[in-house]
């Protein structure tokens, strides 16, 4: 099942946790996992790469979303099928990426979403309500990055009309549903994080601030065709 996926993780500074994410989804899966390595500053790529998984460092950081798509381009270049994303730093369970990757796998979608609303802090939910006001999105958990995407969600999101997209959550799935692909959500457990802490929920001020430039891209995006 896993053979013609291809696993993506995104990370800056992430030494803390990375290798026991790494180690753990290849353990359940045996599937090809690639860190983006975001520009770290720690040992975030030896680690990854120590535990087992491919490495793309990036000269510069590029954020989530600019991690991915170089992740994405490269999956094409290898030729899979598929492309799972999820996060470094502990929080998406590897014990859930069979019951995530299946509807992709089997046809049923385009694009499958890995939702946790319960995980959700009162910031975090005040932006979700907000955000799918704006963009039209009905998902639940329009901020999860453990997704699973087929063959015509990974060639969208690769091309340069997705290149600026500040924002993975937001600002990809304005794109896929514009683009009329079909969206899934599955309800999966989350864990917290190993390390570190949200860049976008750590205060009011980055939810504030978050919310002003994925407005902007939810009505640059919304209604187009």
């Amino acid at each position: 099942m896993f053979q013609s996926a291809l696993i993506l993780i995104p990370a800056h500074n992430e030494a803390a946790s990375v290798s026991a994410v790494v180690r753990e989804v290849i353990r359940r899966t045996g599937c090809r996992v690639v860190v983006i390595d975001d520009a770290s500053t720690d040992d975030t790529a030896v680690i990854a790469r120590e535990a087992g998984a491919t490495v793309l460092t990036l000269a510069v950081q590029l954020g989530a979303w600019g991690a991915l798509q170089a992740g994405m381009r490269f999956a094409l270049q290898q030729e899979y099928r598929f492309v799972i994303t999820m996060d470094a730093d502990g929080q998406h369970e590897a014990r859930e990426l069979t019951r995530l990757f299946a509807p992709v796998y089997n046809g049923l979608c385009d694009v499958s979403i890995g939702a946790c609303t319960s995980r959700g802090s009162k910031m975090r939910k005040i932006a979700w309500v907000f955000l799918k006001w704006i963009s039209g999105l009905s998902m639940e958990d329009i901020t999860s990055g453990f997704r699973a995407y087929n063959t015509a969600a990974i060639r969208l999101l690769a091309g340069r009309d997705a290149t600026l997209l500040e924002y993975q959550d937001i600002g990809v799935l304005a794109h896929l549903k514009r683009n009329t692909l079909v969206i899934t959500e599955i309800q999966v457990e989350m864990c917290s994080r190993a390390s570190g802490h949200s860049r976008v929920y750590s205060s009011w001020l980055m939810v504030a601030y978050y919310m002003v430039q994925a407005s902007i891209l939810g009505f640059s995006k919304r209604g187009r065709k």
